[in-house]
């Protein structure tokens, strides 16, 4: 299994309040309870290792609507792989991966007019960003799982994009992780925010196949 997969796992299910991942021989099986999203399966390899038999096996004993299959892989080369009742998201994700420095200077204040607020509960530190007016402007949040800490549900509210919010935030749940003792941040994140993951400083490591069984 690879570890920063691993990684995420791990501080995924903790992240989300998700029952405890169940390993597989081919990765992880994690119950997640939602109507959209009753349970996940993982492939433990990335890139050139994910194994075509593997994904192949998890997807044909899947017969129920809202389970999700993810892979470390190019969706092209998965789709492929899976039968007409997978959905599959044609944006490919990314793994990504940053090394955490406890002597990390702090982040900078929000812009004028907008308030942040951090706080943890269950394991979990979340950042809000509030506008002017109150509404949600960004947030994010981050569970520290040991020597690593797995950043989550990032976003920026259309209206309040390119004032370096997502910045503040992600700044902010990294100094939070490497304060608890992480040494290294990962994520799983989609197109749009791998520009400014990369800014940040974090390294790309594997695209990500996101699928959903239909049971259409």
């Amino acid at each position: 299994m690879n570890d920063l997969v691993r990684a995420w796992v791990e501080g995924w299910v903790v992240s989300r309040g998700a029952a405890p991942p169940l390993t597989e021989p081919w990765g992880w099986t994690i119950d997640v309870g939602h109507l959209d999203h009753v349970t996940r399966h993982v492939l433990g390899a990335v890139g050139d290792d994910v194994e075509e038999n593997a994904v192949r096996k998890v997807a044909e004993q899947v017969t129920g609507g809202g389970v999700w299959l993810k892979a470390f892989a190019d969706p092209e080369v998965v789709r492929a792989w899976l039968g007409p009742r997978w959905w599959t998201d044609p944006e490919p994700g990314c793994l990504m991966s940053l090394p955490l420095t406890p002597d990390a200077p702090r982040p900078a204040p929000p812009p004028e007019g907008y308030r942040l607020r951090t706080w943890a509960l269950g394991g979990v530190t979340r950042v809000l960003v509030t506008a002017p007016d109150g509404a949600l402007a960004a947030r994010g949040q981050i569970a520290p799982t040991g020597a690593t800490a797995v950043v989550d549900q990032v976003e920026t509210a259309p209206a309040h994009r390119r004032r370096g919010l997502g910045g503040l935030v992600m700044r902010t749940l990294q100094h939070a992780a490497a304060a608890e003792g992480a040494r290294t941040a990962v994520l799983a994140g989609t197109p749009e925010g791998r520009a400014l993951y990369e800014s940040l400083g974090w390294t790309y490591q594997a695209p990500l196949t996101s699928a959903k069984f239909t049971s259409a």
